[in-house]
């Protein structure tokens, strides 16, 4: 994990205020990142969205129906860096997937 978030506000319409371990902060919209199916739905109730809390072991924000989104992701949006950029223990993200256009 790059950084944990070590604060979290819910803020109006579906939108996070988080501080990262290295004070890094910035205001998240989720309704812009995410979509409200699955185990996110409940989310969809504002007052359930606003029941976020932060897991310390995880160092990243979840709810109690088990969502959860990955710290590094949204510390890649709130600096504005791409997930590419950023270092994890000094190894650089790989994708798990490539894609290769066969021709038969």
């Amino acid at each position: 994990m790059l950084k944990d978030i070590i604060e979290v506000k819910p803020l109006n319409d579906y939108q996070l205020y988080l501080k990262f371990e290295d004070d890094r902060d910035g205001i998240i919209d989720l309704k812009e990142i995410i979509e409200f199916v699955g185990i996110f739905e409940p989310l969809k109730e504002l007052a359930f969205f606003k029941t976020v809390k932060i897991n310390p072991d995880w160092g990243t924000i979840y709810w109690e129906n088990g969502a959860d989104l990955d710290p590094d992701v949204l510390y890649s949006i709130i600096t504005d860096q791409s997930l590419n950029s950023l270092e994890t223990n000094n190894l650089q993200w790989k994708p798990l997937i490539t894609y290769t256009n066969h021709k038969n």
